[in-house]
């Protein structure tokens, strides 16, 4: 047996990113996709359970990690809750409804929004869709407030509760 080289060309297992809505829609498989964020959902409760234990429910609490990376344990989240996210192709074009996540204009707060391809109908869905994200995220300690910005578009302001 030989000893590995120091460059050892070995494929790597791909690292999981949860679905923002700014990037491009996943290639991979939807079971495999669905798989893996199973995965990495139970990763996020799992730092809850070891990171929260002077919480009397340490699940319901979002944990320092979290609050240091809410575009994506947020993004984690609603994906999880089988919500889909948006999608956008090379050139920037929205290619899929759904949630779009990023962070808010001040620290600590991350702004959700529902949005999709022209003519798709994704601001008729807004009121439903952004209830939906609200109900996803509140039971795990997120705060999300909804608002009303330029030509009446809806989207959620998000934060952690405690």
């Amino acid at each position: 047996m030989t000893p590995p080289h120091e460059h050892d060309e070995r494929p790597t297992a791909a690292t999981f990113e949860a679905a923002t809505g700014d990037g491009p829609a996943p290639t991979e498989p939807a079971a495999q996709r669905e798989a893996a964020v199973r995965v990495a959902f139970e990763g996020l409760r799992q730092i809850r359970r070891l990171m929260n234990t002077g919480h009397p429910d340490s699940l319901s609490v979002p944990a320092t990690w979290e609050r240091n990376q809410m575009v994506r344990a947020i993004a984690l989240t609603l994906e999880a809750a089988s919500i889909p996210p948006s999608a956008v192709d090379a050139a920037g074009q929205r290619t899929a409804t759904g949630y779009r996540v990023e962070p808010a204009d001040q620290p600590g707060v991350v702004r959700v929004e529902w949005l999709g391809p022209a003519g798709s109908g994704a601001a008729q869905e807004e009121p439903e869709a952004l209830r939906r994200c609200a109900d996803a995220l509140r039971p795990l300690g997120w705060e999300a407030l909804e608002y009303r910005g330029a030509r009446r578009h809806r989207y959620l302001e998000v934060e952690a509760a405690i």
